[in-house]
Parts: C-alpha cells; sequence; structure tokens
C-alpha cells in the first residue's frame, strides 16, 4: 500500500517517569511509537531548551518510520520547523538513507523535503549547562579510547549510552565513571510491514544518537557531547547512479559540522557536539588502544555489530562479518598473537579462508568495500602492510600504498581548538609506538 502523506503527529516528555514518547503516522491510519526513558537524574533544566532537544529528536528518529513507505509529503502537526532546520533534515534523511536506496535499487536522487513552519527561530542564549565531557560509550575501542585521553587531562568526565544495557554494564563498571541510561524502544510493529512489502534498511542512526545526546545535554547540564568518529568515517562506500554512498555517512565530518550548525542556531553554545577521534585513522586508534586500553578493557568491550543485534544480550565477536574481520587486522600489529586470538576463542581471522574475500574487499582489490563501519582502504593497506612482517603468508594480498601515506598523520576536525591543543599534548606524553 502507498500512503500519501507521513505526519509527525505528537512528542510527550513526562518528567515524571523520565519518558520521552514520539508518535507518527502514514495519512492517519497507520500509527507508529517510539520511546525513551533518560534513567539518570536531572539537573534543574530549561524547559524551553528541553522542549526544542525533544523535538529536534522528534524530527530525526521519524527516518525510521518514514522510510517504510517513502511517502511524497511530510506533514508536522506539531513542533517548530524554521527553513535552517528543515534543510538540515531534508539533507540528512537524503545522505543517511543513501545505503537504503542502494539496497533496495531505488533512485537515490529522491528529494526528501521537510517544511519549514516557522520564521527562523532564535537560539536559546542564556546560560544554562556547565563544562563537562559527555562521553557517548558504544561498547567498541573507539569510546574506550576517547574515555583514557579524556581522564589524562579533563574532570567532570561522564559517559552515556543508548541500549543495549545487559552487553554495557559490565563495560560501564570497568570504565568506573559515572553513567548516564538511556533506554530507546522503537515500534516492533515496523517487522510485521516489513513482511508485508514496507521499506527496510540502514538509517542514519548516529543522526538519532546525536539528537539523543542534545536531550542527555539538557537534563544533565553538561555541555559538550563527545562522539568518538574517526577519519575512515568520511571515505564514500560506493557509487550509485552517480551518487556517493556512504554506509558512515552520520558518522562523517561533514554530518558532524552541519549538526553544530543546529545546535548552534537553536541553543547558542550551551550544547557542543563533537568527535575526539577525528583526526585520527582507525589504525593509529588501535595503535593507541592497544596500549593504553586494550589490557583493561580485553574481556567487556566489543566492535562486533552482532553483539549489539535486538536478541543479544551480552558481549561477543562473531568472526564472521568485515567488522571482526577489520579490527582483527587493525590490532595485528600492536597486540600480542595470543591476546588477540583470544577474543575470538582461539580463532585466527586473517588466516581464516572463509575471510579471504572480505579482507580483498576491505583491501579494495575485489568489489565494493563492505557496508560497515570499517577503516579506509588506504589505512587497511597500511594494517596489512604491517601484519605482512608478521604473517608471510599474508603477501597473497597484492596491493599498492604510496610510500608517504602515514596512518599516525592527524587529519581534519571540528573540536575546539583548546580541546584539540590538550589532545596533542597527550598523545605527545603517550610516545605511542615507542
Amino acid at each position: 500500500m502507498k500512503y500519501q502523506r507521513f505526519i509527525f503527529q505528537n512528542y510527550e516528555f513526562k518528567a515524571d517517569s523520565k519518558s520521552l514518547h514520539l508518535y507518527y503516522s502514514f495519512d492517519g491510519m497507520l500509527d507508529f511509537t517510539e520511546s525513551y526513558i533518560f534513567d539518570f537524574d536531572f539537573t534543574a533544566y530549561d524547559n524551553s531548551a528541553l522542549d526544542r532537544a525533544c523535538q529536534l529528536l522528534f524530527f530525526m528518529a521519524g527516518v525510521s518510520y518514514y522510510k517504510a513507505y517513502l511517502s511524497s509529503e511530510i506533514y508536522l502537526e506539531v513542533g517548530e520547523l524554521d527553513q535552517e532546520t528543515a534543510n538540515f533534515l531534508s539533507k540528512t534523511y537524503e545522505r543517511g538513507l543513501g545505503e537504503f536506496f542502494y539496497v533496495n535499487q531505488l533512485d537515490p536522487h529522491t528529494p526528501i523535503k521537510f517544511p519549514g513552519n516557522h520564521a527562523k527561530l532564535s537560539p536559546i542564549s542564556d546560560r544554562w549547562t556547565q563544562s563537562g565531557q559527555l562521553v557517548g560509550i558504544g561498547g567498541g575501542k573507539d569510546s574506550l579510547v576517547s574515555v583514557e585521553l579524556l581522564r589524562q587531562y579533563q574532570h567532570g568526565i561522564v559517559t552515556w549510552s543508548v541500549g543495549h544495557r545487559p552487553q554495557l554494564e559490565p563495560l560501564v563498571k570497568q570504565i568506573g565513571l559515572p553513567h548516564l541510561w538511556v533506554e530507546r524502544t522503537w515500534d516492533r510493529a515496523l517487522l510485521e510491514h516489513n513482511t508485508k512489502g514496507a521499506y527496510n534498511g540502514h538509517v542514519p542512526i548516529s543522526a538519532i544518537l546525536a539528537c539523543v545526546g542534545a536531550v542527555v545535554s539538557v537534563l544533565s547540564g553538561y555541555q559538550d557531547i563527545v562522539m568518538s568518529n574517526e577519519q575512515s568515517a568520511n571515505e564514500p562506500t560506493l557509487r550509485y547512479q552517480g551518487v556517493e554512498i556512504n554506509h558512515q555517512y552520520s558518522k562523517s565530518l561533514e554530518f558532524e559540522t552541519d549538526f553544530q550548525s543546529i545546535l548552534s542556531h537553536l541553543f547558542g553554545e550551551n550544547i557542543r557536539y563533537y568527535s575526539l577521534l577525528r583526526p585520527f585513522s582507525e589504525v593509529y586508534i588501535a595503535q593507541l588502544f592497544s596500549q593504553i586500553g586494550f589490557n583493561k578493557y580485553k574481556g567487556v568491550f566489543s566492535s562486533c555489530n552482532q553483539a549489539y543485534a535486538h536478541e543479544s544480550n551480552h558481549m561477543f565477536w562473531c568472526g564472521k562479518c568485515p567488522k571482526c574481520a577489520f579490527i582483527f587486522l587493525a590490532l595485528t600489529p600492536f597486540v600480542d598473537r595470543a591476546a588477540l586470538e583470544s577474543l575470538w576463542h582461539g580463532k585466527n581471522l586473517l588466516l581464516d579462508p572463509n575471510l579471504e574475500v572480505t579482507y580483498r574487499q576491505l583491501l579494495g582489490i575485489e568489489g565494493d568495500k563492505p557496508l560497515d563501519c570499517v577503516g579506509e582502504i588506504k589505512e587497511t593497506r597500511a594494517a596489512m602492510r604491517l601484519a605482512q612482517a608478521k604473517y608471510p603468508e599474508l603477501h597473497k594480498f597484492q596491493f599498492k600504498l604510496p610510500d608517504n601515506y602515514d596512518y599516525k598523520a592527524l587529519g581534519l576536525h571540528s573540536m575546539p581548538n583548546d580541546t584539540f591543543q590538550q589532545l596533542k599534548q597527550i598523545i605527545a606524553s603517550l610516545k605511542i609506538g615507542e
């Protein structure tokens, strides 16, 4: 069935139950509800800022339901959008659904237009946040590197997460910092509609999490939402009908700077959003992790997406997916072989013939790069070049790598300059690899 109108019906924050409920509809006939529980103590928050942050999440989280039928019209029954914010949402939906369009063989040029219904919104500029870092925890090595780096020079660090509490509780305990839990419940009715022909596929989940972070910032009073996205998130995965498709679009520097602009537009300087690891390659992050985090977290972390599937309730590494293959490769030059293999119950992924095609794809020597959060082709080649020194049999992978490529070279970023300068000092003091 084709629905003509996707409706943003309502959003409702209930302070007594610490919950936010988001309501969506197709043509007023097919309804969906998404809910969040903010399971932590709130500060004396600004009500107008909270309402605006809830609206931003309301509009962004709708992408999970909008994609089911791709209605030609978006209609707002509640909420205020000026043209700048509407344009940001339109772009994020269009670019963030790129992989969805590719997998479903749909036109990636399909316009998604949010309607502006308000004159230019003024930022809520009265100061209501305090200095402090809200470090998002996803369960993998990257956010742990951010935590351990920030420990070196910051106080007032708090971690936060969305969902997957059974998997994350041992890890959070090991981190040992105050933690803010957020539970997200998406409408499982989507699964039923998928069996009846509704579209399914990848959504820009990191954009949704960024908006959750804005709500957490308001409720906790902390200014900085700190993510752990790196250089590789900027690299397109493939091209489809002339459009660059990036599995990690909502982790990219492009999205990050767009979101920073919207936060400034809506909240002034009260909320800042940036990635601490943006200047780094994945391979350099792996080297950092091997020195400052691997031994501490080796039994309680996982970067494997299968560990966070809907039916999972514990950490593990599947040993079959591109993410596992890449992480094993990235850590190989820097971690003892037996210690690394122990994460996969003694299995060596580099020597697994079932993963040879996956490695060829990761190296850019066969087919497209996997649709997963994996490293850039050039840094994957740099890691493989280092791994070949340990495993001569890996010389079966033939590729070119520029002599001047340095996986430790710092790339572009959009974090505050004082944060970047402190970060560089800490990196220098760690003497990584010496």
